[in-house]
């Protein structure tokens, strides 16, 4: 059975760095089988989050054929991907697409992640479009089923790694160059 993804808005009084508060709506994502049973995910999964009043204020159904965390990473980016396929009757070539949810820290590394998700795809295709989601967090289903847990924890393992922050000494600059002995000069 394939997944069927909810886009879940939330409106709720949120503190930013500044000690300030301000009404915001975020759009979360959660698995789930019916409107209902989204309506009840996300107000769980806030609940433990969220300590004041929340109000939802929309919920859709979402078109994303496949949701891939990676690790190190704090985005989500909407990937359309067109699968192309040769039409033996028509003798013309088609094109459908998909959309991919991937995570990633810029659009490059989004290309990247979605070249690394589709490399074992056996047919042509193509990434015609990149594009940041407003995706604030993925709330996956679990039924608690033997082998799911471990799944459940690879995915939330990957989705929630922070990326990582290179020290300035850590960093070694490419266009540093050596000095250069002037001529009289020698080494000792």
């Amino acid at each position: 059975m394939s997944t069927i993804w909810y886009e879940c808005k939330v409106k709720y009084r949120k503190t930013d760095e500044t000690g300030g508060q301000k009404v915001t709506t975020e759009p979360y994502l959660v698995d789930a089988l019916s409107y209902t049973e989204a309506e009840s995910r996300i107000t769980e999964e806030m609940s433990a989050y969220i300590s004041e009043e929340f109000k939802i204020t929309n919920i859709k159904m979402a078109n994303y054929a496949e949701i891939h965390p990676f690790e190190n990473t704090d985005r989500w980016f909407k990937t359309r991907v067109s699968l192309m396929a040769y039409d033996e009757e028509s003798g013309k070539e088609r094109k459908s697409n998909m959309y991919l949810l991937i995570q990633a820290n810029d659009v490059k590394e989004a290309f990247d992640n979605t070249v690394h998700v589709m490399k074992t795809t056996m047919g042509e295709y193509s990434i015609p479009a990149i594009s940041e989601s407003p995706i604030m967090d993925v709330f996956p289903y679990f039924s608690g089923e033997d082998g799911e847990l471990e799944e459940l924890e690879k995915f939330n393992a990957r989705k929630n790694s922070k990326p990582e922050i290179i020290k300035e000494t850590d960093f070694e600059d490419p266009m540093e160059f050596e000095t250069v002995l002037e001529e009289g000069e020698q080494e000792a």
